[in-house]
């Protein structure tokens, strides 16, 4: 009998932790119950960007998970420095979560493992492949919605279109699926030659995000939301069938032939 799914987590770093005020490793729960009620085996990686370290832990998963988290730091994709009322809003991540996780991904792609993206996972996957990212969507956007609804985190706040011939399309069988919403960034510049934008909200920000037709030979699979689905998927099936469909992605695999 075929074993369930390993999926890698990557997770965050705390300044002060609960044992000792050492640095720790933090992950909210809600990313290994989304994977254990969607059939897998969660595997939570700490931050560690060091590559051998990376590649030996890919190789022994059967899908990544990017989770959300602080900002992405801007010097890794601005080419010019934000003015200082735009920098006082970024909140950088813990130490070497950027490098971490930009050696991840490059790890999935040389590895062709599923990769699902979410939140803080879409943007930096987006600065990974040549993206840009809006700073501050309140400050940028004339017009946006309020997406920094972290009063409401675990509830269905705005609709999001989702484009037709997708893979996000094919997952959901519809055109519009109502999402939470707890992130002031965004993508902005978007490599359109490895990227293709699967869903936005009706204010133009990009919330989904998957491999251009052109290029869907370099990963079995890739998903990319900017809204939350591990903090809906125990009330609402279409937040289940994302999780649904990357572990079947993920089962395809077969780990041991790497």
């Amino acid at each position: 009998m075929k074993s369930s799914p390993v999926i890698l987590i990557s997770g965050s770093t705390e300044r002060k932790g609960a044992e000792f005020d050492d640095l720790s490793l933090s992950l909210s729960l809600r990313y290994p119950l989304a994977i254990r009620a969607a059939g897998g085996i969660p595997w939570l990686l700490p931050c560690i960007p060091d590559r051998d370290f990376l590649a030996e832990s890919v190789r022994g998963c059967d899908g990544v998970l990017l989770t959300g988290g602080d900002d992405v730091d801007p010097r890794l994709y601005a080419r010019t420095k934000a003015p200082p009322h735009l920098q006082r809003t970024v909140h950088p991540a813990g130490p070497g979560r950027d490098l971490f996780e930009l050696m991840l991904i490059d790890e999935v792609f040389r590895q062709r493992k599923p990769l699902l993206a979410i939140c803080r996972g879409l943007q930096i996957l987006n600065v990974a492949l040549g993206g840009t990212l809006l700073l501050d969507i309140q400050s940028q956007v004339s017009g946006a919605l309020n997406h920094s609804r972290t009063d409401r985190k675990d509830q269905l706040v705005h609709e999001v279109e989702i484009k037709h011939g997708t893979l996000l399309a094919e997952i959901l069988g519809k055109d519009r699926i109502k999402v939470n919403s707890s992130h002031h960034q965004a993508a902005g510049n978007i490599n359109l030659k490895l990227l293709k934008i699967s869903a936005e909200s009706i204010d133009g920000i990009v919330e989904g995000m998957e491999l251009a037709p052109a290029k869907r030979h370099l990963l079995p699979y890739l998903l990319a939301v900017q809204f939350h689905p591990e903090r809906l998927f125990a009330r609402h099936a279409d937040h289940r069938k994302l999780f649904a469909s990357f572990l079947s992605a993920s089962a395809a695999g077969d780990r041991r032939k790497l």
